[in-house]
């Protein structure tokens, strides 16, 4: 009886596509292979990778290490995240999207001009912006890279929970893709509410958790180099790679 094969598409993101390359590749594996399986097969293939914290999607839907590969997968690497169909213009921007991803400079004031609404009493911002400096180096820029698909649906997600959770009436979070010089927006959170109390809360898990769960990655250019930037670890029942050491 002959073996059933099936062939996946893998991707790498972050600093993992420093070893893996930038671009996707097909890879044919026998029938039964699992998450776990296939990281095993890749730190066989490249043993100085580090899987270590690592998150694995398929189909842009995050993976334990017990699930099993099926015909025409598209699986995604996914080191911590660090926390950006992009228009060119902020002009085009749709001021109600509860999630975008652009790479035009993001104008904090459009965005909360648009959100206010007679029926709020409150409107909180988070504006993370792109500093000079980290771990004593002078930063000259940084590039934003997502896995697009996931990230949006990630952050509409984000979006939609904060609003159910939290009992506020709108959510809006903008993120960067691209390169950024200092002082420009990375990431923006609009948070507008009839109480101030719940926008503040709400505003500060969206950001928290989007810097856990959403696959957008950091660059680092500093003046004597460059370096991808070290992200949170996953939340518990999110990461598949090796655990962390306790």
């Amino acid at each position: 009886m002959l073996s059933l094969m099936n062939q996946v598409r893998l991707l790498a993101f972050g600093v993992l596509k420093d070893t893996l390359g930038p671009d996707s590749a097909a890879i044919t594996l026998p029938d039964g292979v699992s998450v776990g399986d296939l990281l095993d097969i890749i730190s066989a293939k490249h043993p100085g990778i580090s899987l270590r914290g690592i998150a694995v999607s398929i189909n842009a839907e995050y993976a334990d290490r017990a699930r099993l590969l099926q015909n025409g997968d598209e699986v995604a690497l996914l080191p911590p995240v660090s926390g950006g169909a992009a228009t060119e213009s902020e002009k085009l921007a749709d001021f109600t999207a509860p999630a975008t991803l652009t790479r035009a400079k993001i104008e904090a004031e459009n965005w909360v001009n648009a959100a206010k609404s007679g029926e709020d009493g409150a409107v909180v911002v988070f504006d993370g912006i792109v500093r000079n400096n980290s771990r004593g180096r002078r930063t000259l820029y940084l590039d934003y890279e997502a896995y697009e698909e996931m990230a949006l649906t990630q952050m509409k997600a984000l979006a939609a929970e904060a609003r159910a959770n939290f009992g506020v009436r709108q959510v809006n979070i903008v993120h960067r893709l691209g390169r950024l010089q200092i002082g420009e927006t990375s990431v923006l959170i609009v948070v507008a509410s009839a109480h101030r109390s719940q926008a503040f809360e709400a505003c500060r898990w969206v950001i928290d958790t989007l810097k856990k769960t959403v696959p957008i990655w950091k660059k680092e250019t500093f003046v004597d180099g460059s370096v991808w930037a070290d992200g949170e670890p996953f939340p518990p029942g999110i990461g598949a790679g090796v655990p962390d050491a306790p």
